[in-house]
């Protein structure tokens, strides 16, 4: 199975797919009506050199995926807003441009100090916690071996817990049958299938290289380094905690990019897990939900060439060229 490259993510009422350099937003308004946006995709970092480097290049995809689906779900969250500022007073041109470019620095900043929150609490919740919480039980065991398993193992509880709570909000149900609905079409058009609504339907909703398994592959490679690195002081464990994560995170990458391009039985393997807890962080989508995911894929990425080039399928020009009922 040859990878897709296409990759994804849950918003508002909605699903991104990216591919290659664009990525689109495909989101059902409440008139029931799908409104798709395509953008281009812009790395904060120029040199394309430096993104090719192995583990390097992980560093800065997560934080530009931060980033791009930050500005996503705020695009998502504006056909919900109140109704109450709809009606505006009318301005001239000039004011109006004003307004817009106003607005445009004000959710800049509030999305890159959302990013910048979400890093901190997360750094704070699944890598500093883990480790006070095991650190109690210094009075017991002076094992650097146990203490670390012992980290490890609550690091993956908290995460459990963690998806087990936001899974109870109604709100984030809908984005997770939203995130399963991403995967599905992803799957059905590796494994094959036409992008229909009917074969997305019948497709998995676990896919290997989805965040929620890069997150589980953090944990396993941060398990794996601390284990090996030991030091006294209280002040430097915390600091190598944090130094360490640009580097646990570049690997994990490099692990969850093998596993969506292998079928190795050990690379299947080691998946597993990851997508175990994806039953957690996606559920089964409707159909309505599977039509706003094959919007966003089929606006970023030419799913018939690709079955064509790698399933040996042949279609007729008038499939091809056949407009999509039923999903505007």
């Amino acid at each position: 199975m040859k990878s897709s490259n296409i990759g994804g993510q849950a918003v508002m009422e909605g699903i991104m797919m990216r591919h290659g350099d664009s990525y689109s937003i495909a989101v059902r308004k409440p008139d029931q009506e799908i409104e798709v946006k395509v953008e281009a995709y812009k790395s904060f970092i120029k040199n394309k050199k430096l993104l090719s480097l192995p583990i390097i290049r992980g560093v800065f995809n997560f934080i530009d995926s931060m980033v791009v689906g930050t500005k996503c779900l705020m695009y998502s969250a504006t056909f919900f807003e109140d109704e109450e500022g709809e009606e505006k007073k009318e301005v001239s041109k000039e004011e109006r441009k004003k307004q817009e470019e106003k607005e445009a620095k004000q959710e800049k900043l509030i999305m890159y100090g959302t990013v910048a929150f979400s890093v901190v609490i997360s750094v704070a919740i699944f890598m500093l916690l883990p480790y006070y919480l095991t650190s109690l039980l210094r009075h017991f065991t002076s094992s650097q071996g146990i203490l670390a398993f012992v980290e490890s193992v609550v690091r993956v509880l908290i995460f459990l817990l963690y998806l087990a709570l936001i899974s109870r909000m109604k709100d984030i149900q809908r984005t997770f049958e939203y995130h399963g609905a991403e995967h599905k079409c992803i799957n059905c058009i590796e494994h094959g299938l036409e992008l229909n609504v009917e074969n997305v339907m019948k497709s998995s909703r676990e896919h290997k290289r989805c965040g929620t398994s890069f997150l589980f592959f953090v944990m396993i490679v941060s398990a794996i380094f601390l284990l090996f690195i030991r030091v006294d002081s209280a002040i430097w464990r915390v600091a190598i905690r944090i130094l360490l994560l640009p580097i646990i995170a570049g690997v994990s990458y490099e692990l969850i990019r093998l596993a969506g391009r292998s079928d190795n039985k050990l690379v299947n393997l080691l998946s597993k897990p990851g997508l175990m807890i994806q039953r957690m962080s996606t559920r089964e989508p409707d159909e309505k939900e599977v039509e706003v995911a094959i919007v966003a894929v089929e606006a970023v990425f030419d799913w018939r060439a690709y079955l064509a080039e790698n399933f040996e399928y042949q279609y007729e020009a008038e499939e091809v060229s056949s407009s999509e009922e039923g999903y505007e």
